[in-house]
């Protein structure tokens, strides 16, 4: 159900109260955050990150730049353009964004990149060969530029859907990098066999083939190579750290060196993992819990005549081709972790088809698309948030609150907070605990006011910002 919509009167900025939504005991009082937007017109903000500047560094997807915004004024300033990011609609482009954590302490003045490239330019067939590779800038906080470029990583396998890309530098000082399976096996990509099961070989490793990283989250060392305490899977140590993933969008480190994960379902089950070395998250013989519940692995690739059929996301035997195999859940006997919590898990019969959407009724699906993944600390402004994951969503266009166990292992309760009518790409929570913000995609379809679906986005390619307050003043 969506709830009460923010409104702002962009030429002043005013500030207005904004609701959040109550689902769990102990969830903070209505009216006690104000929203307003910091600057609108970017090119697919994808990354937003508080500096050690006190300035907000944003990846722009499109933009093919780094730019940095003061949180005060909303004035920009370009750090850096890199004129071969691959571009498409929605899943190529300049990603993911990690800062040193010594950046303007020491001479690490380090911001860490991953963008999608074409690895064929100029090739005669006029056929992008899309790639991924992870790139070290040097910061000059004379010029305020990025330069010196040092390629970490290249030649990892990208495509045009579900590239994850997250990076995140871990307490043990290593690189964390999500990779998404290219959103085989559905619409454009359905003869496409999904890769997040498969392994590298030694062979592969030892000739940086990455082609078996779809599907996968990685840890490297900041020079980009395989860390010698790397897992070894299947009897070859890469730098695959986890695997059999979907589209892993959001990864961050809990104060204990936990490592959070969310990832996007199909039409339900969004997960929230946590990440342990070597493990198996079970995509695509498993979504979510392995139930049985609106879910079987409908493998379209293995079909013999799957160039001529016709492609569904729907689960159900009337629907999908008979030529097309079919495994449940509990068929799949491999270990595998569980998530902490699914976003959602719905029984057997549910009507995938929901009308309120029309025909985009997929944005009506139990699943929220998560698209990335903060940690609150425990001793943070807010009453009751302490010890919460706060993940933003696309579909849902709303963040939503994990309420942790104390031990970090499990999840109490959930809220779901600060709606609008956009496309939310990531989070970053100010020094002081109490404002956030969030980036917003530059188009794309989300939930409306009423619970359907539109393409029209309030605030498309914007910074928002909210702002806890226990009067309502935004003081």
């Amino acid at each position: 159900m969506r709830l009460a919509k923010w409104t702002v009167l962009m030429s002043t900025a005013v500030w207005v109260p904004y609701a959040v939504a109550q689902e769990a005991g102990d969830a903070v009082p209505q009216e006690t955050f104000t929203g307003k937007v910091l600057i609108s017109g970017l090119e697919g903000p994808w990354e937003v990150t508080w500096g050690p500047d006190d300035m907000l560094w944003v990846t722009e997807r499109a933009g093919k730049r780094v730019t940095r915004i003061d949180p005060m004024t909303g004035e920009k300033q370009d750090a850096l353009t890199i004129d071969d990011v691959l571009v498409d609609k929605q899943h190529q482009g300049l990603l993911g964004m990690a800062l040193h954590p010594d950046l303007l302490k020491s001479s690490n003045n380090y911001v860490y990149l991953a963008y999608t490239y074409d690895a064929t330019p100029g090739d005669s067939n006029d056929q992008d060969d899309p790639r991924a590779k992870v790139v070290r800038y040097t910061y000059d906080d004379k010029s305020h530029t990025l330069g010196e470029p040092l390629e970490l990583i290249a030649g990892i396998p990208a495509g045009n859907d579900h590239n994850g890309g997250r990076l995140k530098i871990g307490p043990d000082g290593m690189l964390y990098y999500t990779l998404g399976e290219h959103g085989a096996n559905q619409f454009g990509n359905y003869c496409k066999p999904i890769d997040a099961q498969k392994l590298p070989t030694q062979v592969e490793v030892d000739g940086k083939d990455w082609s078996a990283y779809k599907g996968k989250a990685l840890r490297m060392a900041l020079d980009g190579s395989i860390p010698a305490d790397n897992p070894e899977i299947s009897g070859v140590r890469s730098h695959i750290f986890t695997y059999g993933h979907r589209n892993p969008q959001g990864i961050v480190f809990g104060p204990d060196g936990t490592l959070y994960q969310v990832e996007h379902g199909a039409n339900a089950d969004d997960e929230v993992n946590v990440l342990t070395a070597g493990a198996n998250y079970g995509w695509p013989y498993v979504a979510g819990y392995r139930d049985d519940q609106s879910y079987a692995y409908y493998n379209w690739s293995a079909a013999p005549d799957c160039a001529q059929l016709t492609w569904t996301n729907l689960t159900d035997p009337a629907v999908v081709p008979k030529s097309v195999p079919r495994q449940a859940e509990t068929d799949w006997k491999e270990t595998f972790t569980e998530p902490l919590k699914t976003l959602f898990t719905v029984p057997n019969g549910y009507d995938f088809e929901d009308k309120a959407c029309g025909d985009l009724f997929f944005i009506c699906r139990p699943s929220v698309a998560p698209s990335s993944v903060d940690y609150y600390p425990m001793d943070g402004a807010i009453p009751g948030w302490g010890g919460s994951l706060l993940a933003t969503t696309l579909k849902n266009g709303a963040v939503y609150r994990f309420k942790l166990t104390a031990d970090g292992k499990g999840i109490r309760d959930i809220d779901q907070v600060f709606d609008t009518v956009n496309r939310y790409r990531d989070l970053a929570i100010g020094p002081d605990n109490k404002t956030f913000y969030i980036a917003t995609d530059a188009g794309g379809i989300a939930r409306d006011a009423t619970g359907g679906a539109t393409d029209k986005m309030d605030h498309p390619g914007s910074i928002l910002v909210f702002s806890y307050a226990s009067d309502g003043t935004g003081q």
